[in-house]
This record gives structure tokens, C-alpha cells and sequence, in this order.
């Protein structure tokens, strides 16, 4: 049914693609950590980012969260909360992609050990002190997301 009335309800004008970034962290000595992945695929092949990606049309954002974290991570059943939706038209050199943001915090190695998977070439977890170059505005939204999740101020 959801597909009839889509297809009765098609307009001509440009849609923007959405998407989801997961700020999972932990607490590592007297530092916080941030998981990142290394890019395997352009844009930013090579760069470290956040996990995420696009969401699936038949799936809700926080099951888009959860499928993307388990594909590039390997992790799964992770608590996340939504944080923020990043909406800058220019966040992303694909195009106009609105991405929302779920955060998440662990304890060391309780929730398993994460491997590189699905477009992540490899993946470390990173001092929220001593951040690598990120791809897309993924320093904004690690920014935002530690401090409206209390952590620390950045």
C-alpha cells in the first residue's frame, strides 16, 4: 500500500538524501575515546570518520543506526540516543545530505571487540583530545554530540 501512494505522490523537485553518524565513546584512563573508521571508498578514501551511512527507504533512523554501526563495526545491540540532525547543505561533496546524529557510551571492551567491516579498510578508537583529520563535518558532530552528551568540554 505505502508503495501505491508513494508513486501517486512523486514530485519533480530534488530530495535530499539522509543519513546517520554514530558517536559511540568510551572511557579509556583519564581520556575519552571516540571509535572511528578509516574510509575505504571515496569521498574521503582514506580519511577517518564516523560510522554511518545511508538510510535504507523501508528502515527508521534508529534502525539505520544500528545496521550501519553492526556492518562497519561488527558491534550490535549498542544503547544509542539520538543526538542532533546536521542539515549544513554542504556537509557532504555527494550532495545534499541530512545526517542525524546517535550517541552511544561503553564501557571498555564490555560490548565486544569492533573489526572493520562493510566500507571501513580499519577502525581504532581515538583521544577525544588528539582527533585525526575527519572526513565530511564529522568534527562538528563529534563537538556537538560529546557535549550534549555531558562528556567534556571540547
Amino acid at each position: 500500500m505505502l508503495r501505491e501512494l508513494t508513486a501517486l505522490y512523486t514530485y519533480s523537485y530534488p530530495r535530499p538524501a539522509v543519513s546517520v553518524d554514530i558517536v559511540l565513546v568510551q572511557k579509556k584512563d583519564d581520556d575519552f575515546q571516540v571509535l572511528l573508521i578509516k574510509r575505504a571508498k571515496p569521498p574521503f578514501q582514506g580519511s577517518f570518520a564516523l560510522p554511518g551511512g545511508f538510510v535504507n527507504q523501508e528502515e527508521t533512523l534508529e534502525q539505520a543506526a544500528q545496521r550501519e554501526l553492526w556492518e562497519e563495526t561488527g558491534l550490535q545491540n549498542i544503547n544509542l540516543t539520538q543526538i542532533h540532525t546536521f542539515s549544513d547543505p554542504d556537509r557532504d561533496p555527494r550532495g545534499r545530505v541530512i545526517s542525524t546524529a546517535f550517541g552511544g557510551i561503553i564501557e571498555d571492551k564490555c560490548e565486544g571487540n569492533p573489526q572493520a567491516g562493510s566500507d571501513a579498510a580499519e577502525l581504532g578508537w581515538f583521544n577525544l583530545s588528539n582527533l585525526p583529520p575527519l572526513a565530511f563535518d564529522h568534527d562538528v558532530v563529534i563537538k556537538f554530540s560529546v557535549e550534549k552528551m555531558n562528556l567534556i568540554e571540547l
